[in-house]
C-alpha cells in the first residue's frame, strides 16, 4: 500500500455540499428485508407494501352507546308522540346478535358492538327513554333518524386487499394500530444499518478515564452512536486509535467486516498526524471526495473501501455533528428504504445578527421559534466548530451563503430541520 507524499495530501478540490451528498448517495444501497415481531417494529421502516387481509371493520359496528333501530319505524316519531319499540336484547361488545330486527323492534347496543341484521341506524342513548309494556322492555324515541346514522359499515375504513401501508413508511403508533388490527404479528422491515464507529487521535481518553494533561475524552463516538440510533441504525463502537496509520488501517479493515457503513471522526485535516488522509489514499480505497466547500467540516471525506462506504468526519464536535446530518443521516435513511432521504429545507427569519463573512457556505447550529405565525431560527451561540454546547437544543441548521457583509436579524434565510 502506498501513502500520500507531503505535497499530494494537501491537494484537495472543494466541491459543493449537495455534490458531495449525491456522490455518496450514488453508492448507498437499500438493505435486505427481514421479518420481526410487531411489538419490536416501532421506528423501523416497512420493507414491502402491506395489504389488508380483510375489511375493517369486519362487521357492521356501532359508533355509539344506544339503540339499533329500523329508520322506517321512526318516520312519524315526535317528542310528543315518540315511537315505542320492543327491545329484543342488550348487546355488549364482542357478542354476536341473536335476533335480527323486525318491525317495531330495537336492540340495545354498546359502542363498538355488532349491529344486528335489519337495523340501519343507531340512536344515541341520550336521545331515548327506557320504558316497559306488558312486562317487556321497550324504548321510546321521539325523533326520526337517517339511514346509516352511527353505523360503521363493513370495510368503510379499509377494504379487503387495499394498500394498507407503503414500502419505506416508518412505523409509528398509527401504523402499529393498523398492523395490529389487520393481524400482522410479524412485520416486514428493512434491516437496520450496522454502522461501525471509531475516533482517531492520541489525545483521546475513554469516557471513564480521568483527565490528564493534553488529553480530552472521546465525546464524538458517543454522539455519533446516539445519532446512528436516532436514524434507525445499529452502532458498533470500535473505540479509538492513536495517530498511527497502521493502527487506523487495521481498525478500518476490522470494522468493515461486519458493517454496512464506517464512520470515523478526526484525522481528516492537513496536519502531520491526520491519519485517515493516508488510510483513505490506499489503492484499495476509492476516494469520492476529500474537501467540501462548507463550514464547519470542510475536510469531511468519503470513500469506498471493499465496496463499502466510509465517511470520515471532522474531529471537532460541531463539525462532526453537522457533517453527520448533511451526509450520513440521508445515507442511513436510504439504506432503510426512505423514498425521500434528504430532508427538505424551509425558509425562516434569522433571529440574531450574523456578523461573520464567509468564503464558503456555512451551516449554523440553531433552534426554531414560532413568533406570531412566522418561523424564526436563532443561532445557538458562537459558531465555532470545536464547541459542543451549541449542539445542545439544536433542532435545525441555518444555511448561510458565502457573504461579503454581515446578515442582520430578520433576514430571510434557508434552514434545514434536524429530525
Amino acid at each position: 500500500m502506498q501513502s500520500l507524499d507531503k505535497q499530494d495530501r494537501f491537494h484537495r478540490k472543494a466541491i459543493k455540499p449537495e455534490e458531495a451528498r449525491e456522490l455518496l448517495m450514488n453508492h448507498i444501497r437499500t438493505l435486505p428485508m427481514e421479518w420481526i415481531p410487531l411489538d419490536e417494529s416501532w421506528g423501523r421502516r416497512l420493507g414491502e407494501n402491506v395489504y389488508a387481509p380483510h375489511p375493517f371493520p369486519p362487521f357492521r359496528r356501532s359508533g355509539m352507546d344506544g339503540y339499533a333501530v329500523r329508520t322506517e319505524d321512526l318516520l312519524q316519531a315526535t317528542p310528543d308522540n315518540p315511537a315505542r319499540l320492543t327491545v329484543l336484547e342488550s348487546l355488549p361488545g364482542g357478542v354476536v346478535p341473536r335476533y335480527p330486527l323486525g318491525s317495531g323492534q330495537a336492540t340495545r347496543i354498546m359502542t363498538g358492538g355488532m349491529v344486528p341484521d335489519g337495523a340501519d341506524a343507531v340512536v344515541m342513548l341520550e336521545m331515548t327513554a327506557d320504558d316497559e309494556r306488558d312486562g317487556m322492555p321497550t324504548v321510546l324515541i321521539g325523533k326520526n333518524a337517517r339511514a346509516g346514522l352511527n353505523i360503521a359499515e363493513i370495510g368503510c375504513e379499509i377494504e379487503q386487499g387495499e394498500l394498507l401501508l407503503s414500502e419505506g413508511q416508518p412505523i409509528g403508533p398509527g401504523e402499529t394500530a393498523l398492523l395490529a388490527a389487520c393481524g400482522y404479528t410479524q412485520v416486514p422491515v428493512f434491516r437496520r444499518p450496522r454502522v461501525a464507529i471509531f475516533s482517531t487521535g492520541s489525545e483521546l481518553l475513554e469516557v471513564d478515564e480521568p483527565l490528564s494533561p493534553a488529553k480530552i475524552r472521546n465525546s464524538n463516538a458517543s454522539m455519533l452512536s446516539a445519532l446512528v440510533k436516532q436514524f434507525g441504525g445499529a452502532p458498533i463502537l470500535l473505540g479509538k486509535v492513536p495517530d498511527d496509520v497502521k493502527a487506523a488501517r487495521e481498525l478500518v479493515n476490522h470494522g468493515l467486516r461486519d458493517c454496512d457503513l464506517l464512520l470515523t471522526s478526526g484525522g481528516v485535516s492537513v496536519g502531520d498526524y491526520d491519519v485517515m488522509v493516508e488510510v483513505l489514499a490506499d489503492p484499495e480505497a476509492e476516494l469520492l471526495y476529500n474537501k467540501i466547500a462548507m463550514r464547519p467540516g470542510s475536510p469531511t471525506t468519503a470513500a469506498l473501501y471493499n465496496d463499502k462506504p466510509i465517511v470520515a468526519l471532522s474531529g471537532n464536535p460541531g463539525a462532526c455533528f453537522v457533517g453527520f446530518h448533511l451526509f450520513v443521516a440521508p445515507s442511513l435513511k436510504a439504506m432503510q428504504g426512505e423514498p425521500q432521504p434528504v430532508t427538505p429545507s424551509f425558509k425562516a427569519f434569522l433571529g440574531a445578527d450574523f456578523p461573520k463573512v464567509n468564503a464558503y457556505r456555512r451551516y449554523i447550529r440553531a433552534r426554531t421559534e414560532i413568533r406570531e405565525g412566522t418561523i424564526w431560527v436563532i443561532p445557538n451561540g458562537d459558531d465555532k466548530s470545536s464547541l459542543m454546547s451549541t449542539i445542545v437544543g439544536a433542532d435545525c441548521l441555518i444555511e448561510i451563503p458565502p457573504l461579503k457583509a454581515a446578515l442582520e436579524q430578520g433576514h430571510l434565510v434557508t434552514a434545514w430541520k434536524l429530525e
